[in-house]
């Protein structure tokens, strides 16, 4: 396997998970801030990476693998770690329908691979904004500067939560025919 800088960076966003975690616990004033550094670098990687790939067509099966898969353990981790610190049901509701979607999402996306129809629940512009809205929100809900960017991050939190909910359903109804055929067994 020959690693290209594109996979590179993915690589880089997955060795900064456990970083990440480390920063959020450190006992130090300033540890909101690198968590959120580190959330920063790591959302900044995920668009480069995939943007080097597709202009300098250097796509790979492990970049197309593990891309995603790095974005949602970094998302995942983020929002288990605002879940707790929060502990809010204000907080956990939105968070655990992000999870819940990721989790639908990627088995239906695997399933659809599967039977040759990937291309109808392939990424759209919601999922892109959907993401946009997720990150500003865990980055507000990371750092914790004060109270206005705490109450901005949970807005961002229930717009990214919203969002999620309107493409996962579009992704299913986009599947809907493939879902509901009884040959695709």
């Amino acid at each position: 396997m020959k690693l290209n800088f594109p996979t590179i960076l993915t690589l880089f966003r997955v060795i900064l998970i456990p970083f990440f975690i480390i920063a959020f616990y450190l006992p130090f004033t300033w540890a909101p801030l690198v968590t959120t550094a580190i959330f920063f670098i790591a959302s900044v990687t995920d668009w480069f990476d995939g943007y080097l790939a597709r202009k300098w067509n250097q796509s790979t099966p492990f970049g197309a693998f593990l891309d995603p898969v790095a974005d949602k353990v970094m998302v995942v981790a983020a929002l288990a770690l605002v879940m707790e610190y929060q502990h809010s049901f204000w907080v956990t509701l939105p968070s655990i329908i992000m999870i819940s979607r990721e989790i639908i999402i990627s088995a239906l996306r695997e399933w659809m691979a599967e039977i040759g129809s990937r291309n109808k629940v392939a990424v759209s512009w919601l999922g892109k904004v959907k993401t946009a809205s997720q990150m500003l929100a865990l980055g507000g809900l990371l750092w914790r500067y004060n109270v206005l960017m705490e109450i901005a991050g949970i807005i961002f939190l229930y717009v990214a939560a919203i969002l999620t909910v309107w493409s996962m359903l579009q992704y299913l109804k986009a599947a809907k025919n493939n879902l509901l055929d009884e040959n695709n067994t």
